[in-house]
């Protein structure tokens, strides 16, 4: 075991709960580490439900590809912690992380706090030492409450689509989910609008009223859509016409879009338009649409058979994927689905239930939260869609292997803990 899992280990420890809605305990321990949030490069805090790793990823391609040194903080991560933090364009290595979090651990003591708060405070350490031009933050699940809302001044803020998630610590309606993600507008700063439901938008705008928040929306400020050569963005009488973005699917396009948006509001960055299309080729965003060409898995698989993945795990995600697989009208979908107990498996697989030939599902291996696989099975079945229970990924690949009747597409989704393992295995 690595020095950094063992101590992320014990950090697990330090608090009952996974997620406690305060900022007490972040910001006791922030000021004891010397206020590393104080000393940070420019910030871009991106919050929402959907879309928020990809708009990362974008605005980190594109400010990279014009010469930029970028910070990024994103979650959760695939396979290592590492991913998590990229200092100056580089995931953290081994030994700056186990020193960080040892660090961190030693300074707070026994005091309670969670897991997230004390590796985002460790990540703000290591943001501070290192010299970088920019630092693109990711909220971890809300705003109000979140751990990166200690950051007072950012240089702009993002909310990418809100839908219905993590319920348990946000609120039961779309509009109390949409005022924690709103809430962290700031006085005095742009906050760049994604694509939003007419209630979600309303909220977002009584936020930014309510803060002193200048809006920059989709639809209104600036526009993304598919065009001739890709991607169209416009903003006031400019229009540009962009390659396509290398995520998959047309979700995609919008989130390039805000991506776009934010370097248009973001003051003392020059982004020129050569750079905005080598990031829209470049950008790179594991498990999100992920086709895999290569590794141990793919080599499983029956000639002429092709291996998605994808982490979402909402209703929104299921959306999002079965306006993919409207287009994947050449080849049978087969899914191999997983999912956490804090979600619902109907309401993600409703939408995509049309485009299913058939649903293996199995337990997330190592996750005691992982729905029984029974259960998916029943709630897959009220939908029409024929399927049954399998024990794990492996026997799931040999069942594919034996009866797939010819060339087809095999998506494992449901849960990014499901393909953060995927990834492991393939290699």
């Amino acid at each position: 075991m690595a020095r950094s899992d063992a101590i992320l280990e014990r950090l697990m420890r330090l608090h009952p709960k996974k997620i406690d809605l305060t900022l007490g305990r972040v910001l006791g321990l922030l000021d004891r580490l010397g206020r590393p949030q104080d000393r940070l490069p420019p910030v871009v805090h991106v919050a929402g439900t959907n879309g928020k790793g990809s708009a990362v990823a974008f605005m980190r391609a594109m400010l990279e590809a014009a010469g930029y040194r970028v910070h990024a903080y994103t979650s959760p991560h695939l396979v290592r912690f590492n991913e998590r933090i990229r200092l100056a364009g580089q995931v953290i290595d081994e030994a700056a992380l186990a020193d960080l979090l040892g660090l961190c651990e030693r300074v707070n003591g026994e005091t309670l706090i969670t897991y997230f708060e004390i590796t985002t405070a460790a990540a703000f350490r290591a943001f501070a030492e290192t010299p970088a031009d920019i630092l693109l933050l990711e909220c971890g699940l809300g705003g109000r409450y979140d751990a990166t809302t200690v950051v007072e001044r950012p240089a702009l803020t993002a909310i990418t689509p809100v839908s219905m998630d993590h319920m348990q610590f946000l609120g039961d309606t779309i509009a109390e989910i949409a005022g924690e993600k709103a809430a962290i507008q700031k006085s005095g700063v742009t906050t760049v609008v994604g694509p939003q439901t007419p209630l979600v938008a309303a909220v977002i705008e009584d936020e930014a009223k309510a803060r002193g928040a200048r809006l920059h929306r989709f639809g209104e400020a600036w526009h993304a859509e598919p065009g001739d050569h890709g991607l169209r963005y416009r903003s006031g009488a400019r229009t540009m016409d962009y390659p396509a973005p290398a995520l998959v699917g047309p979700h995609q396009v919008a989130n390039a879009g805000l991506a776009i948006a934010c370097l248009d509001e973001l003051a003392g960055f020059d982004v020129p338009s050569k750079a905005i299309a080598a990031g829209l080729g470049a950008v790179d965003w594991p498990a999100r649409v992920q086709h895999l060409r290569k590794g141990k898995l793919v080599d499983r698989l029956p000639a002429g058979c092709e291996l998605w993945l994808d982490g979402g795990h909402n209703e929104a995600a299921g959306g999002i994927l079965a306006d993919v697989a409207a287009d994947w009208t050449d080849l049978p979908l087969d899914l191999v689905f997983g999912m956490l107990d804090s979600k619902n498996p109907a309401d993600f697989l409703s939408p995509l239930a049309p485009h299913i030939r058939r649903l293996r599902a199995i337990p997330i291996p190592g996750e005691a939260a992982s729905l029984p696989p029974g259960d998916l099975v029943v709630a897959a079945r009220g939908l029409g869609i024929e399927a049954e229970v399998a024990p794990n990924l492996d026997a799931t690949l040999e069942a594919f292997r034996a009866d797939t009747g010819g060339p087809s597409r095999l998506l494992i989704c449901g849960s990014l803990y499901l393909a953060g393992h995927v990834l492991a295995m393939n290699g």
